[in-house]
């Protein structure tokens, strides 16, 4: 098994968290809620607009009093746990291409538990009537891909009937999403020859660093004997017992000559 450092892993995290975060401030400092503030950046379809989410990705949220407190606390323990998952697989050998995905999924993590957890507090952006700032800070997005807009239908379940438009989101959100659709994507390719639990064998060389590797599967094989292999060894145990019993040496003897 050859272990990686995941530090390269954490600081890609660490960048993307820094983006997102600086791209929010800059919209909460300088950008005007809603349709006022408005920038069009390419066309009439890609566009930021400021709008603060109460909820999780896309605006959806908990429709209670103490939902957002369950969400924040819920996005805490998550967060804790991609990160130590990320660690687990490094120290395994996983896939770079996993690990980039994993570093992704946590940084999109970790900007949205800043936002709810300080937000409240610090940008005073908390619900009118939330029990407390900590852990109800709205998250702010900007990024808006303008491609529909309207009416649903009344005949679809839950929505139908309601105006809906494209999700405003931002850079937090777009790192979980690309995470995932990446490790859906390269699945095959990320866990073809890796478990999580058992990792990857290197294989003897002088270097363990520029060693292959090979799955537990392949290696298992290996080790295992052929059953031809199993028949010639109880074949030859077998003459050999027969010979102690008569009293004759397995081995041929040369007599010396005088």
């Amino acid at each position: 098994m050859i272990k990686k450092n995941p530090f390269p892993f954490f600081l890609l995290t660490v960048v993307l968290i820094a983006i997102d975060q600086g791209s929010k401030l800059a919209v909460h400092h300088y950008m005007e809620p809603g349709f006022a503030g408005q920038v069009k950046l390419i066309g009439d379809w890609f566009k930021l607009h400021y709008v603060l989410n109460p909820g999780m990705a896309f605006g959806m949220q908990l429709g209670y009093e103490y939902g957002k407190l369950l969400l924040s606390v819920f996005r805490l323990f998550a967060m804790v746990g991609i990160g130590y998952y990320l660690v687990h697989l490094a120290h395994r050998g996983a896939p770079n291409g996993l690990l980039w995905a994993i570093a992704m999924i946590l940084a999109g993590a970790v900007g949205n538990v800043i936002d709810s957890t300080f937000y409240g507090v610090f940008l005073h952006n908390a619900p009118y009537g939330s029990p407390t700032p900590w852990f109800h800070g709205q998250v702010i997005d900007m990024i808006f891909v303008d491609v529909w807009e309207g009416f649903i239908p009344e005949w679809v379940p839950v929505w139908g009937g309601q105006y809906y438009s494209t999700p405003i989101f931002n850079i937090a959100d777009s790192c979980i999403f690309i995470g995932v659709c990446l490790i859906l994507l390269f699945q095959r390719r990320f866990f073809g020859g890796f478990d999580p639990e058992d990792g990857m064998l290197p294989t003897s060389g002088p270097d363990a660093t520029q060693a292959s590797v090979l799955p537990m599967s392949e290696v298992e094989e290996e080790s295992t004997p052929t059953p031809a292999h199993s028949d010639r060894t109880d074949e030859s145990t077998d003459d050999t017992r027969r010979n102690d019993i008569h009293g004759v040496s397995a081995t041929p003897t040369i007599p010396k000559e005088d």
